[in-house]
């Protein structure tokens, strides 16, 4: 099935919420998965992945330790919550590289350094287990990747951008991915009581027809 990035970006933002993420966090995961989207990427694949590993639990766990260094946690490093320090920290990886260490599904990083770079007006390649993707924040020069897990990632200004994926308007997920996230989001919907009923659409206990 098709559909418009507007409903990618909510049912992701949903289905985030619904698998643990603080909704910050999760409306910054429906904008990172409707960009992906729209470099012709499989955006809902890839936070399907994220989230069947069940990572908001203990974020903790799966954060940088120490952000003055590279960044390593006490587990894979979360790219929902390490995309936003990237954004927090552009200054730094705009000056020297930084490099992260045990990402899981790294393609989640790409939307955040893009959004970094398109305010600045620059130019930023991200180096992927030695695969390289270079952005300016629109536009998005990298092969078709689909790593569950990144050893090493460095994050740096600077970069050609050569042959640039062509922008979608619409996307195409993996159904079976797709399923993932309804089926998260679908933990955002309070289950219908009596009263809720009483007081929605419909005729509830009087019917004068």
């Amino acid at each position: 099935m098709s559909f418009s990035l507007n409903e990618v970006e909510a049912t992701a933002k949903r289905a985030a919420r619904g698998a643990g993420y603080a909704w910050g966090i999760a409306e910054e995961a429906g904008k990172a998965t409707r960009w992906l989207c729209a470099q012709g990427l499989d955006g809902p694949a890839e936070l399907a992945k994220l989230l069947d590993m069940g990572f908001a639990g203990s974020l903790d766990q799966h954060m940088p330790q120490d952000l003055t260094a590279d960044w390593v946690g006490e587990k894979d490093l979360c790219p929902l919550t390490c995309g936003a320090a990237l954004s927090d920290y552009a200054k730094k990886w705009q000056a020297d590289p930084l490099h992260l260490r045990r990402v899981a599904v790294p393609l989640l990083l790409l939307p955040f350094v893009a959004g970094a770079v398109r305010r600045q007006n620059a130019v930023a390649t991200i180096t992927l287990d030695g695969i390289n993707a270079v952005t300016d924040g629109t536009r998005l020069s990298c092969p078709d990747a689909n790593a569950h897990r990144a050893d090493s990632v460095t994050v740096s200004t600077g970069g050609t951008l050569e042959t640039t994926r062509p922008r979608q308007t619409r996307a195409t997920p993996d159904p079976a991915s797709w399923d993932v996230l309804t089926n998260f989001a679908f933990r955002t919907y309070a289950p219908a009581t009596e009263q809720s009923r009483l007081l929605g659409a419909g005729a509830g206990l009087s019917d004068n027809d």
